[in-house]
């Protein structure tokens, strides 16, 4: 029987791709994989080990494996990071009043507009990562779209007061 690795360990599996152990049974390994997140493999299943340290040290705590993860879950999928609204706006109210005084008015809650705020933002970076990271787009056209979402952050400044830190606020084109 070959021996077991311990957390931390580093390993390629042909299905799943690069990975670290991050817990280790009787029978299987939980490892999460760069491109594929945690899964469960049996000990005896095929994989290139890239770097074993051994079974009987925890060399990795339970904090760097969920820092770790989240890293990943960040640069590879579109979860959003928490971004805090201003506190003079919790708890508020948007209020759109129409000019025909017949029609009523729509309350919105901030908290919930600027969170529809902070979605268009993540997706607009999303997009913006897709589009540098394109291998059959041409230069030129990367860097023409890349111009129209810089003027769409340019457009959304407007809403940069609801947000409570200034390094979360939306940037245009400075050079104009």
């Amino acid at each position: 029987m070959a021996k077991i690795l311990g957390i931390g360990s580093r390993i390629n599996h042909s299905e799943y791709g690069k990975g670290v152990v991050t817990n280790v049974t009787s029978t299987l390994y939980w490892v999460t994989f760069i491109e594929n997140g945690l899964e469960t493999i049996s000990i005896d299943a095929e994989f290139e080990v890239i770097e074993a340290t051994d079974d009987d040290v925890d060399t990795i705590s339970f904090y760097e494996v969920e820092k770790s993860l989240k890293d990943i879950l960040k640069k590879w999928s579109d979860v959003s990071e928490i971004v805090p609204l201003a506190d003079k706006w919790k708890g508020g109210k948007i209020i759109l009043q129409p000019k025909d005084t017949s029609l009523s008015d729509k309350e919105i809650p901030i908290d919930t507009f600027f969170h529809k705020i902070v979605m268009l933002r993540d997706r607009l970076r999303v997009m913006e990562q897709k589009i540098n990271a394109n291998k059959k787009m041409d230069e030129q056209d990367k860097i023409d779209l890349q111009q129209y979402i810089t003027r769409c952050y340019g457009s959304l400044t407007t809403f940069n007061v609801l947000f409570k830190s200034q390094s979360q606020h939306f940037k245009g084109d400075s050079s104009k």
